[in-house]
């Protein structure tokens, strides 16, 4: 007797998994950030530290991008939009973490605010955008990877987060030779973003 695999889901955009994935991303953006922020208080040595943070900060950015893609299987255009949704939900959930819990006991130094003119909110829109756009791009990567596969089980996290953490140590390498005044993690997360949206850009041109 033989039997037939099921064909695998995908292009997941449903509430349930849109609410659950983002609820879980913004959980593991909350731990990171406590995270980081005990590596600044508790490490000594610049070096050590920014190193931590970095590796902090692209262990998050991997989870924000690429992860919500896995969830709803992005290989069309409704996964990854659904890919987006579950960023974007993430955002909020970590804006509500991070309102209750980290601000209250005072996480951020108060050069963090003076960013915004003195205000505390000025983050909470630049961060729904940045994290629905680092989900998006996710997306936009991990469909690209499985039509390059000739499948869906083609586009594994590995296959798909790989080129994207290997260009930000590249890019962020560059940065730090090049004596630009930003600190390891700031770059890391920046190179991560430039290298991420290159990738995205690159499989759009293939796909179209």
């Amino acid at each position: 007797m033989s039997a037939t695999a099921a064909p695998a889901a995908r292009d997941r955009s449903d509430f349930r998994t849109v609410t659950t994935g983002g609820a879980l991303v913004g959980l593991v953006t909350g731990g990171a950030v406590v995270l980081v922020v005990a590596a600044s208080r508790t490490l000594a040595g610049g070096a050590v530290r920014g190193g931590v943070e970095a590796l902090l900060v692209l262990a998050a950015a991997v989870v924000v991008a690429f992860f919500p893609a896995q969830w709803t299987a992005a290989r069309g255009t409704d996964g990854i939009a659904g890919a987006a949704a579950v960023g974007l939900v993430g955002t909020v959930v970590f804006s509500a973490i991070d309102i209750v819990l980290l601000r209250p006991f005072k996480a951020y130094p108060w050069t963090w605010d003076a960013i915004g003119g003195g205000s505390t909110w000025w983050y909470l829109p630049v961060w729904w955008m940045l994290g629905t756009f680092l989900a998006w791009m996710g997306g936009l990567v991990t469909a690209g990877q499985a039509a390059r596969g000739g499948g869906a089980g083609e586009a594994t996290l590995g296959r798909s987060a790989l080129p994207a953490v290997a260009g930000t140590v590249v890019v962020a390498a560059i940065a730090r030779l090049a004596g630009l005044a930003v600190s390891l993690p700031a770059a890391t997360g920046g190179a991560f973003t430039i290298v991420l949206a290159a990738l995205a850009l690159v499989a759009l041109t293939r796909k179209g």
